[in-house]
């Protein structure tokens, strides 16, 4: 495989942003995205809150941080993320 067919199918991976709502376990964080979907009967739109566990190697992230995530390979028996970037750092920390 070349290069360039290399960076095109890590290009394809699901990138997700959301909030460490968890950083208890040691290189995991618990990480929740949320998504705005509307009501089949009643066309509102409603929040619904999904929780990825993501690997983060470093511990550089912590409760309340802004993080993007990338789909990766099974790391463990919930692991199906890791840590890309932490985009803002959380108030007092």
């Amino acid at each position: 495989m070349s290069e360039a067919a290399v960076a095109e199918t890590k290009s394809q991976r699901q990138v997700r942003v959301g909030t460490v709502v968890s950083d208890k376990m040691e290189k995991t964080v618990v990480v929740a995205v949320e998504n705005r979907v509307m009501h089949v009967l009643y066309k509102r739109y409603m929040k619904k809150t999904k929780r990825f566990y993501v690997h983060d190697e470093t511990g550089q992230c912590g409760v309340g941080d802004r993080v993007e995530i990338v789909s990766c390979r099974p790391l463990s028996r919930l692991k199906r993320w890791r840590l890309r970037r932490v985009l803002k750092k959380a108030e007092g920390s």
